[in-house]
């Protein structure tokens, strides 16, 4: 107790017994008890009212409180409503985009091939033009000693 000891607490009784009697300790101990109870109710008093003053401030606070969080849940559904709503697009738009990328791929081999046919058929053309050509310039010298020679007959 704040740095009291015994024998400092018998010497301390010692010398009120000797300043205020034996008869009049039990009045100053009534009154010290007294004034310890009024204090305490005067400090439950201030707790009250403090209490009854501040209540209004708490009761306002946890009704703010709750209204932040029930908006804070609904702005946290809504984005996730769109959220999902903007995945499923997403993958909507990505399966379409796969879709075209295959049948542009398809189309691509498609006409790959197709070139690729006709550039042979082309070559073929050219490689019998190419002959018949290199016939005919053979030809053309013996028809033209043939032809002479009937011109001459």
């Amino acid at each position: 107790m704040l740095f009291i000891s015994g024998g400092e607490i018998v010497l301390v009784m010692m010398l009120a017994l000797l300043f205020f009697g034996s008869k009049a300790i039990p009045d100053i101990a009534k009154t010290l008890g007294k004034g310890m109870r009024e204090f305490k109710k005067a400090t439950n008093e201030i707790k009250r009212e403090f209490e009854d003053n501040t209540g209004d401030f708490k009761r306002e606070i946890n009704d703010i409180r709750s209204t932040v969080k029930s908006e804070t849940k609904k702005i946290s559904q809504d984005i996730d409503q769109v959220s999902s709503k903007m995945k499923e697009e997403a993958n909507k738009l990505n399966k379409e985009v796969e879709h075209i990328s295959a049948e542009a791929e398809r189309t691509t081999t498609q006409l790959e091939k197709e070139v690729e046919d006709a550039s042979t058929k082309v070559e073929k053309k050219t490689a019998n033009l190419e002959q018949e050509i290199n016939e005919v310039a053979s030809n053309a010298p013996l028809e033209a000693e043939d032809e002479a020679k009937n011109q001459k007959l």
